[in-house]
């Protein structure tokens, strides 16, 4: 598919990089989002009859939203960091790789949390099915559809 744009290859690089910053500013308000909401869970007082698995998921997911949270943080200070030194083609390469990991790992914690909200008001059973249809519609939306939107092709930020 050709793209009509005259633009040179700077441009298309500048341009890229807006569109990845404005991305990253979608998923940074919902990694916050979350990482606050899991947060705050220790200082209720139900979060004292959690079981070991339960603490030992709810903790899994607060490194899952710390990690998160870093990797949208990453393109910030690679971009300080690079401004001006003339490898835009690098910086837009490294942030679409942060960013598809950020995706993952994100989804990740959707799953998880619907697991661990389940779990703790229904049961661990119902949790399992839960999590497990909420990935394949997380899947669905997040890999399966943009890859049958590109027709097949590869995400590739050149």
């Amino acid at each position: 598919m050709g793209d009509d744009r005259d633009e040179t290859d700077e441009e298309r690089l500048d341009r890229k990089f807006q569109d990845m910053l404005q991305e990253l500013r979608i998923m940074q308000t919902g990694a916050q989002l979350t990482a606050g909401f899991l947060l705050t869970l220790p200082f209720q007082e139900p979060f004292e009859d959690l079981d070991q698995f339960q603490r030992t998921v709810y903790l899994a997911l607060v490194v899952g939203a710390g990690l998160t949270t870093a990797l949208l943080l990453t393109p910030v200070a690679i971009h300080r960091k690079l401004t001006g030194t003339h490898v835009k083609e690098r910086v837009v390469t490294s942030v679409h790789r942060l960013m598809a990991t950020a995706l993952a790992t994100l989804a990740t914690i959707i799953v998880g949390i619907i697991f661990f909200t389940f779990d703790v008001v229904v049961d661990r059973t119902m949790a399992f099915v839960v999590a497990g249809a909420m990935g394949v519609v997380v899947g669905s939306l997040l890999l399966a559809l943009p890859y049958s939107l590109a027709g097949g092709a590869t995400s590739d930020p050149d």
